[in-house]
């Protein structure tokens, strides 16, 4: 019998050669851009006359060719760009607490998107093609026949809509390595689809375990943690009907967001502080160890990237956009009283963090704070970004919470616990999640998570506490009168005692 799974193997495996535009064009594209021969030449692994015979009409071939083509269609993008005038207006100033994230839903529908007409055609914030329009300060294609992203479900794609003539135009193809390209849609107000409140996703799910189950809790539970991830899902999809933005699915992301190796990790930093106060004063501290609640589902509320990462090089950072950027930090002088913003590294040198990290080393090198020089910035990938993309999805849930602890519901509060968390978690590159693939946003919501708790600790220091550990995202221990600072509660803006224990009986304590 023929083996169908080999032959389907070598059909995956097989593709046609990457077009490449002509040799002059090549040459063109690289010198309008300032770059030399050198500096192309050591961002592909290759020499300088490797370059050079690329450009006098030998062609690459493999992988290198692949790279070569994506070097050239950026290139042929960005040149393709206006000048910096066009731009839309800086976004607000943060709020002074970043980590008391605002409970109720934003009322984002009752507000009107801006659609405006570009004197200038600007790169689409999905396809990187100009675009005469902009929403909401992003440009983008408002018909999905012009935009290099599949249209909406629902909506006719290119293919089906009647062919007009149009001049030929060489693009490089999509790597094979790449899932399908999808992204985000921003969409006018005019075009979005208008719906009552989001059904009661959630109570609807619990009532019916419960009643497969015959009222059995443990049985129900564990029912409903096993299907948190396709429910979180379709309550995401249900929660962004008729909001700004529509989430598709999978964009292209860089090599820097891929994992090295099967069971290894990407090169993001996420900045996950793991820090302990070196020494105590002398005398005996009472310690309470406080559980921050809900910490992923607060950091669903974070400046999350619309459309596919574009590259970056220099030191300067847009408010308007998000992403990861290749950083070096600066030294930290407070290790005695606080935890360093990047979290517990022992390594020097330069480290790839998300947007949460470093807005959070922006504020605290301020002239407000003071407390560090500013990050070097060398390059990023980051595109237009929002914070609330995930709102009402995050609402919905927070709201489902509360309403389970006031009824002392713990069938729903575990099943609302494993939709976030289990949300966030399988982003990247999971077998459980394969229908939003946005590794990016999972770096940047744990990252958030970590960048509140930090504020957290500084909030505690501010108001005369004395910090003694920082962990993970949820974990503060502090001496003093901690609930004139914090209010207490299993609220999400709240928190709640984990443990209280004494340290310290001689001149100096240094052993937590």
């Amino acid at each position: 019998m023929t083996d169908f799974g080999a032959i389907d193997a070598l059909l995956a495996g097989a593709k046609k050669e990457v077009p490449l535009p002509p040799a002059e064009e090549r040459r063109h594209l690289r010198e309008e851009l300032n770059l030399s021969r050198a500096q192309l030449a050591q961002a592909l692994g290759v020499s300088s006359s490797t370059v050079a015979g690329w450009e006098a009409g030998r062609d690459p071939s493999g992988a290198t060719r692949e790279k070569y083509a994506y070097f050239l269609e950026g290139a042929r993008t960005k040149l393709a760009a206006p000048a910096a005038e066009d731009a839309p207006a800086d976004e607000p100033d943060e709020p002074d607490e970043p980590d008391d994230v605002t409970l109720a839903a934003t009322g984002s529908d009752a507000e009107a998107d801006a659609v405006d007409v570009l004197t200038t055609p600007r790169p689409c914030v999905l396809c990187g093609q100009p675009a005469r329009h902009q929403v909401e300060g992003f440009p983008q294609h408002l018909d999905p026949a012009e935009c290099g992203t599949p249209a909406p479900l629902g909506e006719p794609t290119p293919a089906e809509k009647p062919a007009t003539p149009a001049e030929p135009r060489w693009t490089a193809p999509a790597d094979t390595h790449r899932p399908a390209q999808r992204g985000v849609k921003v969409v006018p107000a005019g075009r979005r689809l208008k719906t009552a409140d989001t059904p009661d996703l959630i109570g609807s799910a619990v009532a019916a375990a419960l009643a497969e189950h015959s009222g059995d809790l443990e049985a129900a539970t564990n029912t409903l943690v096993k299907k948190a991830i396709p429910d979180a899902m379709a309550l995401l999809d249900h929660s962004r009907k008729g909001g700004r933005y529509e989430v598709v699915a999978h964009p292209w992301l860089p090599d820097v967001l891929r994992k090295q190796s099967s069971r290894g990790a990407d090169q993001i930093w996420e900045a996950r502080p793991k820090w302990t106060r070196p020494e105590l004063p002398p005398g005996e501290h009472e310690i309470t160890a406080l559980d921050v609640n809900g910490a992923y589902l607060s950091a669903l509320k974070t400046h999350l990237p619309l459309g596919q990462l574009e590259h970056s090089t220099g030191d300067q950072h847009d408010r308007r956009r998000s992403g990861v950027h290749l950083i070096t930090p600066p030294d930290w002088d407070h290790d005695d009283y606080l935890p360093n913003p990047i979290g517990s590294r022992d390594e020097p040198g330069p480290l790839w963090v998300t947007e949460p990290t470093l807005r959070l080393l922006l504020r605290v090198s301020s002239a407000k704070y003071g407390l560090c020089d500013p990050p070097q910035i060398h390059e990023s990938w980051t595109s237009g970004a929002t914070e609330g993309l995930l709102e009402k999805f995050r609402v919905v849930l927070k709201d489902a919470r509360d309403r389970a602890i006031t009824e002392d519901d713990e069938v729903t509060l575990e099943y609302v616990k494993a939709m976030y968390s289990k949300f966030v978690s399988t982003l990247g590159e999971s077998n459980y999640n394969r229908e939003l693939y946005r590794t990016d946003w999972m770096h940047l919501i744990r990252s958030q998570a970590f960048a509140n708790l930090w504020w957290k600790a500084h909030r505690a220091y501010d108001e005369g506490l004395m910090v003694v550990r920082a962990m993970g995202t949820d974990e503060l221990h502090v001496t003093g009168d901690w609930r004139a600072v914090f209010p207490e509660g299993r609220g999400v803006a709240e928190v709640k005692v984990k443990d209280v224990y004494t340290v310290g009986t001689g001149p100096a304590d240094d052993g937590l």
